[in-house]
């Protein structure tokens, strides 16, 4: 999945960087092919119903991931502009506290949508800093159970999309007046879930309530037109 992520990346910032489409460092429009680091929390919160016998102290936690990431944004005004990205984002959770080492959720993917409005600074040379903030909804897709789960009889696992909030900072450096550039990028996320374990006969036996809360930090090619 991820490889098939790079190239409809590689392949959109091809297309727009044809001789069809003149770059312009002042233009509407402008992509972004980025490398991102997603750093997860995944910290339980809440324990709401523990049929499947959680001990006391139990925690979790979700691995980080470095993904590909495409990010698209329209400038209403030199200096304000709105953007939103995509990239999908691979994760598993796993226990400390009190169940060090257990394997909670062997695998999930994010897919994090995400809308910002961003204001840009001048800071000299076409040097633009900029800050933003905006929603963002985390859609989990292909929750599977990890073996400790399993093991407690937990055989479907489910994580619920809740409406969050991120803000960000970063900075462009044209390459010029071709359109092309570099780009820094760091969000916050505040974001909730509710993990629900259900066994065989349909029964929800674990619900437990999660701050995910990532840090993403993005580092790549821009190309404006």
């Amino acid at each position: 999945m991820n490889k098939l992520t790079i190239l409809t990346a590689l392949v959109a910032a091809t297309t727009l960087a044809s001789p069809a489409l003149a770059g312009d460092s002042e233009g509407k429009l402008q992509v972004k092919v980025m490398a991102t680091g997603v750093l997860p929390d995944g910290k339980i919160t809440a324990l709401e119903n523990n049929i499947i016998g959680l001990p006391a102290g139990s925690q979790t936690y979700a691995n980080d991931n470095v993904v590909p990431t495409l990010a698209v944004e329209y400038f209403a005004s030199p200096n304000v502009s709105i953007e939103t990205i995509c990239c999908l984002t691979t994760h598993g959770v796993s226990g400390t506290g009190a169940i060090p080492g257990t394997q909670i959720l062997d695998h999930v993917m994010i897919l994090p949508a995400t809308v910002t409005l961003k204001y840009h600074l001048n800071a000299g040379g076409g040097i633009k800093p900029y800050v933003g903030a905006g929603p963002s909804v985390f859609f989990f897709i292909d929750e599977k159970p990890g073996a400790t789960t399993s093991a407690l009889g937990g055989t479907r696992v489910k994580l619920d999309s809740q409406l969050g909030f991120a803000v960000q900072a970063g900075v462009d450096i044209p390459l010029g007046d071709s359109g092309f550039g570099i780009s820094f990028d760091g969000k916050r996320y505040f974001m909730n879930t509710r993990l629900h374990v259900f066994n065989a006969g349909g029964t929800e036996v674990l619900t437990t309530k999660h701050k995910l809360d990532p840090w993403v930090v993005s580092g790549g090619v821009s190309y404006r037109f």
